[in-house]
């Protein structure tokens, strides 16, 4: 039996199979004479010239509003400490039902492997200010949540950006959850402001039910959430005061006139990849986009007659992508030279969510967590190739066009365009 544990931001018919969970690492061997295991397997920090802080905001009005974990840049002297990678017990009870585990074996599997992992972004620092940083909403693949993309957040906020990872509410995501006022005959235990936590896990396909309407109907309402997120950090930007019904210190108010209206894209993995295509075709404020080795099922057939006119970047893995779904692609983006597409090589379509960084390399092979490039320089060339595409198509004044010669698939372990084998094309 092939394993194919692609679906965790994937989709079902690729889907992680069971036995992810073993090889999930973050303690390297006990040296002989030390007292304690030291972190081995790391969530790769920025490289950027910024510190980069995080934090989670949730608006009003339940599952309508919005969920996000914000990445930008912060000030570097801090003592907050490191954000929890995954931050509650019912994530793992959501990964574990995706996986069609018991929840208890999944819950107890997670917590032991994974439970310490931080991501390498401090916990509500303050916001650096002195500029204005150009915005980018970033939406999760199927069966994932706003936190297991640190490494690529994180990476483009240390270069200067504000990057918003939307938490999806269309019964995708693992597990999500909104907080709604407790009745008066609960015990106030959550917390003091009379809010309880409602839980939205995901949907897993009915007998007989046609995915690709399930997945069309659900990345409408996806692309509804990026631009409800834009609208909020722009509000934000301007002054307006927001609630965030999370417990949290950091000053929003901090954000005000500190984000670049003018440069703002939206980048996601697999059916967050489809999602970037839905938000293109419907919100002009998106200068360009960044599909991450994109699921292209979900995508409505209107949405490929000249409905997204912006600049659009693939980056494929080698192992996930087929015939049809790369057709799909380049049906969405032929005859334009502003919209290319590159495979990087030796990685699948776990090389972009953090779980690749937080396995071991023998059973991250064998489950498809790791491909046969190193995951570091995998997200490397991934955010190398993203940060040029975004340079020209935001007018940046960075150096990020060292990397120009990725967009074009040239260099070490990337190619243009893709490394399946497609029919040749019919005679107009």
């Amino acid at each position: 039996m092939r394993l194919l544990p692609a679906a965790l931001c994937g989709h079902p018919g690729r889907a992680w199979l069971r036995g992810l969970t073993p090889g999930l690492s973050v303690n390297a061997p006990m040296e002989p004479g030390s007292s304690s295991a030291e972190k081995f397997y790391r969530i790769p920090k920025g490289k950027g010239p910024h510190s980069v802080g995080c934090t989670d905001l949730m608006t009003e009005n339940e599952v309508e509003g919005s969920f996000l974990r914000l990445y930008y840049p912060s000030c570097s002297a801090t003592d907050n400490e490191e954000a929890p990678w995954i931050p509650d017990k019912e994530y793992y009870q959501g990964l574990s039902d995706f996986l069609n585990m018991y929840r208890i074996v999944g819950e107890r599997l997670f917590q032991y492997y994974v439970g310490s992992v931080t991501c390498p972004a401090k916990s509500n620092a303050a916001f650096k200010l002195g500029e204005k940083y150009p915005l980018l909403i970033f939406s999760h693949g199927l069966g994932a949540f706003r936190t297991i993309y640190s490494a690529i957040c994180i990476e483009m906020a240390s270069q200067g950006f504000v990057v918003a990872a939307v938490e999806h509410r269309d019964e995708s995501a693992s597990a999500t959850y909104y907080c709604k006022k407790k009745s008066i005959s609960e015990p106030q235990e959550e917390s003091a402001s009379g809010l309880e936590k409602e839980w939205i896990y995901y949907r897993k396909l009915k007998t007989g039910e046609e995915e690709r309407c399930l997945r069309h109907k659900q990345v409408q309402q996806r692309a509804q959430e990026c631009i409800k997120a834009l609208n909020l950090i722009l509000k934000i930007n301007s002054g307006e005061e927001v609630t965030n019904v999370l417990n949290s210190n950091f000053d929003w108010n901090s954000l005000k006139d500190s984000v670049d209206t003018s440069r703002i894209a939206v980048m996601g993995h697999s059916f967050g990849g489809a999602t970037v295509i839905e938000s293109l075709s419907k919100e002009i404020r998106f200068r360009c986009g960044i599909a991450l080795d994109a699921w292209m099922l979900p995508v409505g057939d209107d949405i490929y007659q000249n409905s997204v006119q912006q600049p659009l970047l693939f980056i494929n893995s080698e192992k996930f992508q087929w015939a049809d779904n790369i057709l799909k692609m380049k049906k969405l983006s032929s005859n334009d030279t502003n919209k290319k597409m590159i495979t990087i090589k030796g990685s699948v379509h776990q090389s972009f969510p953090d779980f690749t960084f937080v396995s071991g390399g023998l059973i991250g092979r064998f489950f498809k967590l790791k491909g046969e490039i190193d995951p570091n320089e995998a997200i490397d060339i991934s955010n190398h190739a993203s940060l040029a595409f975004l340079q020209k198509h935001l007018s940046l004044k960075k150096d990020f066009d060292q990397w120009d010669s990725l967009v074009d698939g040239i260099g070490p372990n990337v190619i243009p365009g893709t490394n399946i084998d497609l029919p040749p094309a019919e005679p107009e």
